[in-house]
């Protein structure tokens, strides 16, 4: 239930936020439409824990999500200083590492959030298994035990 609540909520707002505009109509229009994507998604049977994880948003959103956008611009400042020198320090690599996600959810936020971040991109996503494109050896390197997969697994719901 807590589910669909907020599933609701999250609609509603996301639709006034993309409207601009607050007269009753469009206001009682927006509601509708919240209330009619929420039931489609019922029938759907897809609000569930995965598919609107309202129980990892306090987390995420206070602890994850600060770090991961810091680690985003400090990775963008070294890809674009790696770009503009002249020698063009890079050594493409390809890592492999076992994640310590055990559920699906875990390992999306993590091939996510490595894909975000600049100068990595996950390619292939298993259980117990990442293949990861690095720029650098470095990078690619410091993948396993990473601090960002230390995270992920602390967000994970068992």
């Amino acid at each position: 239930m807590i589910h669909s609540f907020s599933a609701l909520i999250a609609l509603f707002i996301f639709w006034l936020l993309l409207s601009g505009m607050y007269t009753p109509f469009l206001v009682a229009a927006g509601a509708g439409s919240a209330v009619a994507v929420l039931l489609i998604a019922h029938r759907m049977d897809v609000v569930d824990h995965e598919g609107h994880p309202i129980h990892l948003a306090w987390h995420a959103f206070f602890s994850y999500w600060p770090w991961l956008v810091k680690e985003i611009i400090f990775s963008a400042w070294d890809v674009s200083k790696r770009i503009w020198h002249p020698s063009l320090p890079i050594s493409p690599s390809l890592a492999e590492f076992v994640p310590t996600q055990n559920t699906d959810m875990g390992l999306v936020i993590h091939a996510n959030s490595i894909t975000l971040t600049p100068g990595t991109i996950s390619i292939e996503v298993a259980q117990g298994r990442f293949l990861v494109h690095a720029l650098t050896r470095e990078g690619a390197a410091g993948l396993a035990g990473s601090e960002m997969d230390r995270r992920c697994t602390s967000m994970e719901v068992k």
